[in-house]
């Protein structure tokens, strides 16, 4: 979306909508459900359980982190990566809304 279009949206309608583009590509959900079952480790972990190449998910991790969906820590010479607790509750907060709105209604 171009920058001028999304100047008529809110922040939080334009932050969501980032966090969801980079949650739309299914080795990021990979890699989101990985870093839920081993809660944290570096890239040659993720490397080693997905068939992709390293650059490859180099790329997915760093849009990942630019969406601030996982955070990293320099652990020697490697990133350490793990989820971001604060945004994961905010799509939590997001789509639980939407679950209690939809509640009762029907079309």
């Amino acid at each position: 979306m171009g920058a001028s279009k999304s100047d008529f949206f809110s922040e939080e309608q334009n932050e969501l909508a980032t966090l969801f583009k980079a949650i739309s590509h299914p080795a990021r959900i990979a890699i989101i459900q990985y870093l839920l079952k081993v809660n944290s480790c570096i890239c040659g972990d993720i490397v080693n359980e997905l068939p992709l190449a390293q650059p490859t998910i180099s790329q997915h991790l760093k849009e990942l982190k630019n969406a601030k969906i996982i955070q990293g820590t320099i652990d020697g010479t490697a990133i350490c990566y793990c989820l971001n607790p604060e945004t994961i509750e905010m799509m939590e907060n997001y789509f639980g809304g939407i679950s209690k709105e939809l509640k009762n209604k029907c079309c």
